[in-house]
């Protein structure tokens, strides 16, 4: 006698939203729910830590104007201690915090106000992308990479040049070094990189990575050579990348 296999549904994907307006929290999680998300809300940092000790979440959603703490420090924690991802909603619509926010390892910048079914379109993104990037292999934390004389140090973010000279990479660099890294000699698009292409606060974001990138990689960097821009598509390392 056969039994049939009776497929379990998908648990809800758990996203926490910090912000101590608690009226946009409530929107932002109502919103949520709607969805099909389990969006659970809290007002201060200390209310988000004590979340992530009981469960890690799939998204943080952080509003960089906090009571008890620096959104930014909180971006900062989130992406040092967890493998969640990050999406900072905040009033502050300056250039230099959106970079700042992105630079910190955050997955996307939305400004206030907002259109929540925008909103929801983005927390899909970033969860369709990390998803991506974990069915991908990735190097454990004893490999190194080498590539054209330089060596890439998947645990620390620490990248060395062929002379020697060291930098320790921030967050969104290294992420993004790691990812061209898995891919060599393969274009990759906006949103592979970052975030969705016709986000313009995203793709400058992209841009200020890989400027950041090429001014230590490149002997030249208004004539790339390793990152290369491929118009109309993205970019491409072209490289050969061997882990050890």
């Amino acid at each position: 006698m056969s039994l049939d296999v009776i497929s379990q549904p998908e648990a809800p994907r758990c996203i926490y939203v910090l912000d101590d307006d608690t009226d946009i929290c409530r929107l932002v999680c109502t919103t949520l729910r709607e969805f099909g998300f389990e969006a659970l809300e809290c007002h201060t940092a200390a209310a988000l830590r004590r979340l992530l000790l009981l469960r890690e979440p799939e998204l943080c959603i952080v509003d960089l104007g906090l009571p008890d703490a620096d959104g930014m420090d909180v971006v900062r924690e989130l992406q040092a201690r967890y493998a969640c991802g990050v999406m900072v909603l905040t009033g502050r619509g300056y250039l230099s915090d959106r970079v700042m926010g992105l630079e910190l390892g955050a997955d996307d910048y939305v400004v206030k106000p907002f259109e929540p079914r925008e909103l929801v379109a983005r927390v899909r993104s970033i969860l369709r992308r990390r998803a991506d990037t974990r069915s991908t292999p990735t190097p454990t934390r004893s490999q190194r990479a080498d590539f054209g004389g330089w060596r890439f140090l998947a645990d620390s973010n620490l990248l060395t040049s062929p002379s020697g000279q060291e930098w320790t990479l921030s967050a969104g660099e290294a992420r993004m070094l790691l990812l061209f890294l898995q891919r060599p000699n393969r274009i990759l698009d906006r949103e592979q990189l970052c975030g969705d292409r016709d986000l313009s606060a995203l793709d400058r974001g992209v841009d200020v990575r890989v400027s950041r990138l090429r001014r230590k990689l490149e002997s030249d960097p208004q004539s790339p050579k390793t990152i290369r821009t491929v118009y109309g598509a993205g970019y491409l390392l072209a490289a050969e990348v061997k882990w050890l």
